[in-house]
């Protein structure tokens, strides 16, 4: 069975030359519209970092964190419950 790439290839191959341009205008579309989004997720990722660093408060420790583990589990269960009403 062919693979996604060789089919594409075999349909390439038929094209003629002012197709293939369009075609690669197409990709670099593609590419810079993935690049964009990848810088927007950066820039989204960075901000959320620098709030969290103004709101200096010390890290939690790992027993912080299982005991809102642990919360956050107990909610569960009340929470598919009060779906049920």
């Amino acid at each position: 069975m062919n693979t996604t790439a060789e089919v594409l290839y075999q349909k390439l191959k038929t094209l003629p030359p002012s197709q293939l341009v369009e075609v690669d205008d197409f990709l670099e579309f593609i590419k810079q519209r993935r690049d964009k989004e990848r810088q927007a997720a950066s820039q989204r990722l960075a901000e959320a970092m620098e709030k969290l660093d103004a709101l200096d408060t010390p890290p939690m420790s790992n027993q912080e964190i299982q005991s809102e583990i642990q919360a956050a589990r107990a909610q569960k269960p009340l929470d598919a419950n009060a779906h049920r009403r």
